[in-house]
């Protein structure tokens, strides 16, 4: 699970039970964070298929997009290190 500290630094959820009550929290916010990025994805898309769309709304989505993007990039890095650490 990531989550950011006060400074917007990432926090990673270190444990060696996958299956304790914070290792299945974090995995429900992963797939949260997962789905709200796929709804972004939606939204961004048809903000550009919309011609007439505006600055505003551009700049919107973009915004969103780019929380989504550092959402799953953290999903990564995390899943990737427990990864690294069940191989070693």
């Amino acid at each position: 699970m990531t989550v950011g500290d006060l400074d917007g630094r990432p926090c990673y959820l270190s444990t060696d039970d996958d299956r304790s009550s914070l290792s299945l929290l974090a995995d429900t916010v992963e797939v949260a964070q997962l789905a709200s990025g796929k709804d972004v994805l939606a939204g961004a898309r048809a903000v550009l298929a919309d011609e007439k769309a505006g600055e505003f709304a551009v700049r919107s989505a973009l915004t969103r997009a780019t929380e989504s993007l550092e959402d799953v990039i953290r999903i990564a890095v995390s899943r990737g290190g427990r990864l690294l650490e069940r191989d070693g």
